[in-house]
Order: C-alpha cells, then sequence, then structure tokens
C-alpha cells in the first residue's frame, strides 16, 4: 500500500496505573481519565490496575467481562466513542486498552499474555501482563507489571522484570517485548527510596524538595546501572511519592508500621533505535519512518483515596508517520434499513486481507462497548448473496434487526487478524411500524435465539475468535 508522501499522524495516548488494594471504583474519574480536558482528543486510553480483587475461579481470565473494574471504566467511555480494543487479566492484574472507533481498521495484530512471578511462579500474585499490536503498521507492546515489594528486594524485582520481558506472544514473527518500536513499561513496581530515613524524606516532600530523593530512588539508579534499563525513559517525578497513604487521606501512613514513602507507581517507555529497527545489515530506515514520543503530562492524583496508593498518569504525543493508510475492508448499509423486511449491506476487501470463513460482520450501537457488544452478525460466506468483482452484498434477517430503530455501525471482524478491519460510517434504523409486543424484552429476537449465537455455541465461538 502507497504511503509515501502521506503527512505524519498524531496520536494521543493517555495511560493510567493504579493499584487499587482490591477497592471498588470510585464514584468518579473524571480528572482520571482528563474527560473534561480542553486540549486535544485522546486516541487511547490504556489503563494497568493492579491488586483488582479477584477470586480463585477468575484467576487465569482475560475475557474480564464480569470484572466491576472492566465494566466500569467500559460504561465511562463507550458513551464517548471508545471500544475496549482488548484486555487480559492475571489475578490481580489487570490491563484494559481502549480506542477511538475512527482508529479501529489500523489497530490489527493484537496479542496478549502474562507472566507470572509472585510465589516461584505458581500463583498469580505478582508479575506482568502485556499487549502488543500494529498501530498504523507500527509495533507497540504495553506491559502491567507488579514487582515484589519491600525496600532490600531491589534485586528480586529487576531479576522479575528481566523473566516478564521474555514474554512471548503467541503467533507468527510477533516480536519480543524488547523489539517492537514502541515499549511502554508501568505499573506497581515496588521501588523505593534508599539510605535516608523516613524523617528526612517526609521532610523534603512537604518542602516539595522532590529532587533531593531522586539519587536514591531505587529504579533511577538501577537504570543507571543496569544495561536493559538504560535505554527507558521517564518523566521527571514531580509529585509526591505515590506510596503508601492512610485510606481517603492525603496523609502518608500513620500505621505502626509507617512506611516510608516511596515512588512505587510508576511509567516507563523506550523506543527502539534507528540501529536495531534494521531489518538487514547495513539498511538503517529513515528517522521520519520511526516513532516520535513526547511526554506532556506525568503526574499523581491525590484526591483519589480508595487505596493505599495514588494513582498516576503519563499524557503522551505519538507522531509516526503511518504504514498503513487504508483500511482492510469498506462497508456500508443498502437502502433503508428496518426490522420490516430482510436488508443488505456491501462491503469490498483489499487484496491484501488474509481471509477467512470464520470472518463475520457485526451490528452494532454507536455506543457498544467492546467487539462481543453486537446486536446481531452475519457470517461473512455463509450470509453472502452476491458478488460481483471486488464488491459482495451480504444479508441479514429482518428478525434480527432492532424494531426500535436508532443509529447504528458495521463492523467486520478478521479472525486472522483478530481484530476490527473495517467500520461504517454511523447510520440510523427506522423504528419498525409494527406493534413491539410487550410480553418480552425485544433483544431475545436478536442475538439471544439466534442458532449458532457465539454468546451460547462454544464452537460457534471458536469460529469467532473471540
Amino acid at each position: 500500500m502507497e504511503t509515501a508522501g502521506l503527512p505524519s499522524k498524531e496520536l494521543r495516548l493517555h495511560l493510567v496505573t493504579w493499584n487499587v488494594g482490591t477497592a471498588s471504583p470510585p464514584p468518579d474519574v473524571t480528572s482520571l481519565l482528563q474527560l473534561n480536558s480542553l486540549g486535544p482528543t485522546t486516541d487511547m486510553y490504556v489503563i494497568g490496575l493492579q491488586e483488582v480483587n479477584s477470586k480463585i475461579t477468575n484467576f487465569l481470565s482475560d475475557l474480564a467481562f464480569d470484572d466491576p473494574w472492566s465494566i466500569f471504566f467500559m460504561t465511562v467511555l463507550s458513551p464517548l466513542g471508545y471500544i475496549k480494543l482488548s484486555s487480559v487479566r492475571m489475578q490481580g492484574l489487570l490491563l484494559l486498552i481502549f480506542a477511538k472507533h475512527v482508529h479501529l481498521p489500523f489497530i490489527r495484530d493484537i496479542h496478549t499474555d502474562y507472566t507470572r512471578t509472585g510465589l516461584f511462579g505458581y500463583w498469580g500474585n505478582k508479575g506482568g501482563v502485556g499487549v502488543r499490536m500494529s498501530l498504523f503498521g507500527h509495533t507497540i507492546c504495553f506491559m502491567n507489571c507488579h514487582l515484589p515489594a519491600h525496600i532490600e528486594n531491589t534485586e528480586q524485582r529487576l531479576d522479575d522484570f528481566e523473566k516478564i520481558l521474555e514474554m512471548q506472544f503467541e503467533g507468527d514473527d510477533i516480536p519480543s517485548p524488547l523489539d517492537h518500536e514502541l515499549l511502554f513499561w508501568f505499573g506497581d513496581l515496588n521501588f523505593r527510596i534508599a539510605d535516608y530515613g523516613i524523617h528526612f524524606v517526609r521532610e523534603s516532600i512537604n518542602n516539595k524538595r522532590f529532587s533531593l530523593l531522586w539519587e536514591k530512588d531505587q529504579l533511577n539508579m538501577a537504570k543507571k546501572k543496569e544495561e536493559f534499563l538504560k535505554e527507558f525513559k521517564e518523566g521527571p517525578l514531580q509529585f509526591k511519592p505515590t506510596y503508601k497513604f492512610d485510606l481517603d487521606s492525603e496523609v502518608y501512613d500513620t500505621s505502626e508500621k509507617k512506611r516510608k514513602p516511596a515512588w512505587t507507581d510508576r511509567i516507563l517507555w523506550k523506543v527502539k533505535n534507528l540501529s536495531e529497527v534494521a531489518s538487514k545489515e547495513d539498511e538503517i530506515p529513515e528517522e521520519e519512518n520511526q516513532i516520535s514520543v513526547t511526554l506532556n503530562n506525568y503526574v499523581s492524583h491525590m484526591s483519589y483515596g480508595i487505596s493505599d496508593h495514588k494513582p498516576v498518569t503519563g499524557t503522551f504525543k505519538l507522531e509516526m508517520k503511518p504504514l498503513v493508510s487504508d483500511p482492510l475492508v469498506v462497508l456500508s448499509p443498502e437502502g433503508e434499513w428496518s426490522a420490516e423486511h430482510d436488508v443488505l449491506l456491501r462491503y469490498s476487501a483489499a487484496p491484501e486481507l488474509p481471509s477467512s470463513a470464520w470472518d463475520w460482520i457485526g451490528l452494532f450501537q454507536v455506543s457498544f462497548k467492546h467487539v462481543k457488544d453486537y446486536v446481531t452478525y452475519a457470517w461473512v460466506e455463509d450470509d453472502e448473496i452476491s458478488s460481483n468483482g471486488d464488491s459482495k452484498e451480504v444479508y441479514m434477517s429482518a428478525s434480527e434487526i432492532p424494531k426500535m430503530g436508532g443509529e447504528y455501525l458495521l463492523c467486520y471482524f478478521s479472525n486472522n487478524l483478530q481484530s476490527i478491519v473495517g467500520i461504517s460510517e454511523p447510520f440510523q434504523i427506522q423504528p419498525s411500524q409494527t406493534p413491539i409486543e410487550e410480553d418480552g424484552p425485544e433483544e431475545e429476537s436478536s442475538w439471544l435465539q439466534k442458532p449458532g449465537n457465539p454468546k451460547s455455541d462454544d464452537d460457534s465461538e471458536n469460529r469467532k475468535g473471540i
């Protein structure tokens, strides 16, 4: 696909890390997600949580739909036009990624994985969870980690992170985390402030002389010494250490333990340098093809008191030359849609789409939360009724179309790429003129009763690949 001469793409990414201490979500996250920001619209939200309350039955659940935090963030962000792109969960570690609808066709090859390190790896109380993807043709990886606690365990934290960096995502030709063009590393990393006593640390914080503590921050010291950390960057720690606080307060630990304050909650990133990106010897790509990362804001949010940690956010501008410029699938509704009759949609696929009999097209409300949040769907091959060159027509039955009408979208899901590769413009479904029966909810006439529906049929779920 020709991309020469295309302007650079700028994306705004807002990343959250928060050890929530098994608490339930707070009543409001407007300031945490900068929802009232007057700046550019956020394109992607990346939310990494630690110590999410989890039962043994959820030990390695990566679907997280029943998780209160996942439901909470989806409820907040879906009305604003964000879909939950991916999630991965390992016990108390949860990583959620949301993106604006308009970007979905250009986010591909999404894979998740996890690494357990706690209690010799037998139990997931510590470790890392990761999501990787191709974003406009550039490889990006996000890693949310919870590393061992206590001031004396610096070496164990470093050893565990090295192990987490060996994470192997399933799939052909998927690079390791360090081989992505851009890697974000964040979480409750648990590094402490060495040497200084609690009185000096607290006095420095009270006087806002944070720089006095930077050189004794264990992560800052490790970055100077450890080769594998040297290329990781971090914004200046110009906010109070985020641990440990009394609950529902801005007061540091008053318990008998009186923990020394520490910057345990961190966000770092690493851009692969030009020589590393070279695919062959002596073949170094042009600098303009690289991702440029600008940190616009790195702050803690002191008003949140549900746990003994304060959340930390980083707002980034990513600038890149798009290596893909057109969606793999273009699709649209044909004619007027209503539940009065069967309806048609038309799509055309680019030659490079790795199509599959398991590809499907879903009908979604415009505020849909995630890829399984469809009203109904059609298999692209089974429900095809005509083909004319590159263009194909697919039908959906009148019985599956919402009788109330409203604003909807069509999305094409690629099984091989595990992502939405085409999305229509929003369109109106006309309300049905037929009276709606009152003895049952309307939804029962759509996916709840659809034969082979993936929510109730394991084989079809596997076929769908979601």
